[in-house]
């Protein structure tokens, strides 16, 4: 076994997540990385876009208390007539606004080591039984591939359960390396149609396809995961796209249906993060039963709500 504690690999973590139950099968904890190859525009963490660290600021949480004016060194944080002003340019992402702030400031993005991802994990090992254990999902895990390989390799070591959460957009021989440290590949499948796709998430999904045909071929065990977005993706072509994908896939474990939600939006506002962002109603539980009947009967690959 290797020794994490000799292991210099850093990555950015944005948060960990404990008792997760729709990351993977049983209960799970779910590190997510920064940085994405995609730019999905009805992405629900947009705080997973960006490699950087990130300060989030909400508005109606402000209690104007101008704790954080004092604690910027760079005048990033401001009153002006009595009302408070967050100047992102000035901010140089310290995070000493975070730590006095009661409600409104917070920090996306953390530099961990291997063991220190690893030991939040561990805390949780008493809940995972035989099923659940650590889930990597982003953001891109493989954006940070020595990172992700390095966390991967080293909780197999010490018995624990993996899965990761992939767009798929990345370089295969990272997937490849990881797959004798993967249980499972929750592998996202967006829009059937490339230029869909592209319009989408900014990358048309030539190389997204080839890399989980590959998986399949060498063996890995895949949920295909599917969001689906009012207005955007919920089309029959797209439907009939999902079915026909799953029943090529040999070593497919399910369909996974994953709802829009709208959080993505308040977030987006909270990171003054510009470019756009789909509109939508997050749709009924009718229309998600509805949706998922008209993919199973193009199926026998189980079909369920993410």
């Amino acid at each position: 076994m290797s020794n994490p504690s000799t292991n210099p690999i850093r990555g950015t973590v944005f948060a960990v997540q404990r008792y997760c139950t729709h990351d993977g099968p049983g209960i799970r904890t779910t590190v997510f990385l920064k940085g994405c190859p995609l730019h999905c525009a009805w992405c629900h963490n947009p705080e997973s876009q960006s490699f950087g660290i990130e300060i989030s600021y909400m508005v109606s949480s402000c209690l104007s208390c101008g704790a954080c004016v004092s604690a910027c060194p760079n005048g990033a944080q401001l009153f002006v007539e009595k009302k408070h002003y967050f100047d992102r340019l000035r901010c140089q992402k310290c995070g000493n606004c975070v730590s006095v702030c009661p409600s409104a400031l917070d920090l996306f993005g953390k530099l961990m080591t291997v063991d220190e991802a690893l030991k939040e994990v561990r805390e949780d090992k008493p809940f995972y039984g035989t099923t659940g254990g650590l889930t990597l999902s982003g953001g891109e895990p493989f954006a940070q591939p020595a990172f992700a390989l390095a966390l991967l390799r080293q909780a197999k070591e010490e018995g624990i359960g993996t899965c990761v959460e992939t767009c798929g957009s990345c370089n295969y021989e990272h997937l490849r390396a990881s797959l004798p440290y993967v249980d499972t590949f929750l592998y996202d499948y967006k829009e059937t149609n490339p230029e869909k796709h592209r319009g989408f998430t900014g990358v048309d999904n030539a190389l997204i396809l080839e890399n989980l045909e590959k998986l399949d071929a060498a063996g890995a065990k895949i949920v295909l995961r599917c969001p689906i977005i009012p207005g955007y993706n919920d089309t029959m072509e797209h439907f009939s796209g999902i079915a026909s994908r799953a029943n090529r896939l040999k070593n497919i474990v399910r369909v996974d249906i994953e709802p829009g939600h709208t959080i993505g939006e308040t977030k987006k506002e909270m990171l003054g993060l510009s470019g756009v962002m789909c509109r939508f109603e997050a749709p009924s539980q009718d229309t998600v039963a509805t949706w998922m009947d008209m993919i199973q009967k193009l199926t026998s690959v189980t079909v369920k709500k993410a």
